[in-house]
């Protein structure tokens, strides 16, 4: 206990410390435990990752609150992490020895907003390594990141739970794992289709289909440059009657003598 009933400062050695004891813990137990572990000075470094964070940082109610999940991202702090359908879990390390336990619960994405997206999609996505690697228009990735009708996320479509005792709107247990979402992206962009329950797939299906169908549509198109047979007589002064008749003309059997 600290000074008039203050908690004692944890200083980050002893935290790390804790950290690596509860993970050393948590694996005996579960062979399964997924920390999460970022290199480098960037926290996320993919298109998928960064605009998961710059979304939530278009939030007033967000953007006061993620930086203090940075940190804990940094030092690896997240020892368990797991994205399922509509659902983050994770425990990360905090002040006391057990770490605390985050449930985040993500909006499945709306119909009409997906289908309008999967509109937008056709002849501008042509596989889905290009999907996956944000390898897509510019003006395809302002509706994908379109504030409130795009494909991530609005803060009334994201509800968290902890369990430690601090009773802000956002502790920094959850600010960690919200920023965590982003490095998980990074490795894998799927995540992301799964967490708002939609088919990724969808998106390069319904751009190839539109594609193939406008294909279709001009190939059965008659088109100007198609010159008949009329119009091809008066260009070039032939009856193109007559010359057909002539090279199906059989031949004379005198000038066709046996070999």
């Amino acid at each position: 206990m600290g000074w008039y009933g203050f908690p004692r400062y944890v200083t980050l050695s002893e935290k790390l410390a804790k950290a690596e004891r509860s993970l050393k813990q948590l694996k005996k137990k579960d062979p399964s435990i997924t920390p999460l572990i970022v290199t480098g000075t960037k926290i996320v470094k993919t298109w998928w990752g960064k605009s998961w964070i710059e979304n939530l940082k278009n939030y007033a109610d967000y953007s006061n609150r993620l930086g203090r999940g940075r940190s804990y991202i940094k030092n690896g702090f997240i020892l368990d992490f797991k994205i399922k359908e509509g659902e983050i879990t994770s425990l990360v390390q905090g002040t006391r020895r057990e770490p605390y336990e985050i449930r985040i619960k993500i909006e499945p994405l709306d119909n009409k907003t997906w289908d309008e997206i999967k509109k937008h999609c056709e002849g501008k996505i042509e596989s889905l390594t290009e999907l996956i690697e944000g390898e897509f228009p510019k003006d395809l990735a302002e509706i994908f990141t379109r504030k409130g009708q795009g494909l991530f996320p609005s803060p009334k479509e994201i509800k968290f739970g902890c369990s430690c005792l601090d009773w802000a709107d956002m502790c920094k247990h959850v600010a960690a794992s919200l920023y965590g979402v982003g490095v998980k992206l990074d490795t894998d962009p799927k995540l992301f289709f799964t967490l708002r329950k939609v088919e990724m797939n969808d998106l390069i299906t319904e751009a190839l289909q539109n594609k193939s169908k406008n294909m279709l549509k001009k190939a059965n198109k008659k088109t100007s440059r198609v010159i008949d047979d009329s119009a091809a007589s008066k260009i070039f002064d032939i009856n193109i009657d007559e010359e057909i008749v002539r090279e199906i003309k059989p031949i004379s059997k005198k000038n066709n003598p046996r070999v």
